[in-house]
């Protein structure tokens, strides 16, 4: 059996189980009456338009009731080439079974999905729904897709899925969090929650000696030497480099947690969601 096949058996069992059963989803849906109105995205029921509302703003709304108010679930994940990293299993291959886990929680919730893969640019999307064969398409998408020599280009990563992602969503961002993030502008009108894939190695790395390294992002090779001294920069570095993105997500009120290659996504996606 494929690990693909594997990642997907073992999310669908872990959601849909009788033990995970307990509670309907690792969302949270609400009561019922009027809540608000919002702009018509495809695949609303037309008969919910409010014409009044609809007139005055020359584009479409619609009522929305919290017996029907659904979530909007959204997963990007960012797979430049230093997700191809992993002593136990890659990184890319942990942000497909996360992915997973999210997907068929929001389909077994009644909520919609949407799917973004994104480098420099958005390389693969899957439009909002409810179906949960779209699930099998999401992680494919996202286990298959060839990471190796992409780089990521983070500036305008915020501004493209502003515009993008029409509706109020919870947006979970999936990735090593390598370089400078900027999730203010999301934040505002979104819940955005970090979910960082890292690998122990990478963060306390042994002392080497003269290494050829090759970098899985740009794929050039270069002669290093990691001793005691550069294994302690680096780690300092990178120490200094989490804190600040770590008091960025505080300050924007964006939730984060750090998942290891030997770790289970389920677990720490669980305690994240009932600390939420």
């Amino acid at each position: 059996m494929s690990k693909l096949k594997k990642i997907l058996i073992k999310t669908k069992r872990q959601i849909f189980s009788e033990i995970a059963g307990n509670n309907p989803s690792i969302f949270e849906g609400e009561g019922f009456d009027f809540m608000e109105l919002r702009e018509y995205v495809y695949g609303d029921d037309v008969r919910k338009i409010d014409w009044n509302v609809t007139a005055r703003m020359q584009r479409p709304f619609i009522k929305v009731f919290k017996e029907e108010r659904e979530l909007n679930i959204v997963i990007i994940s960012l797979l430049g080439g230093s997700v191809h990293f992993g002593q136990k299993r890659f990184k890319q291959e942990l942000i497909a079974e996360t992915a997973a886990l999210l997907a068929f929680s929001a389909v077994k919730n009644g909520d919609v999905f949407s799917s973004f893969i994104f480098t420099d640019k958005v390389e693969s999307y899957i439009r909002p729904t409810k179906n949960i064969h779209a699930v099998t398409k999401c992680v494919t998408d996202i286990y298959e897709f060839d990471a190796l020599g992409k780089k990521l280009d983070l500036t305008q990563l915020s501004k493209q899925m502003y515009e993008k992602i029409k509706r109020k969503s919870i947006i979970f961002v999936l990735g090593d969090f390598f370089g400078d993030f900027d999730f203010k502008l999301l934040a505002r009108k979104h819940e955005v929650i970090c979910v960082m894939t890292r690998d122990k190695l990478e963060e306390h790395p042994p002392e080497l000696g003269f290494i050829n390294l090759i970098d899985p992002s740009s794929l050039e090779s270069s002669l290093m030497q990691i001793d005691a001294n550069s294994v302690q920069r680096y780690i300092k570095a990178l120490h200094d480099k989490d804190s600040e993105l770590f008091k960025h997500f505080r300050k924007n009120r964006i939730a984060f947690t750090k998942l290891y290659t030997d770790e289970e996504p389920f677990v720490k996606m669980s305690k994240l969601f009932l600390r939420r």
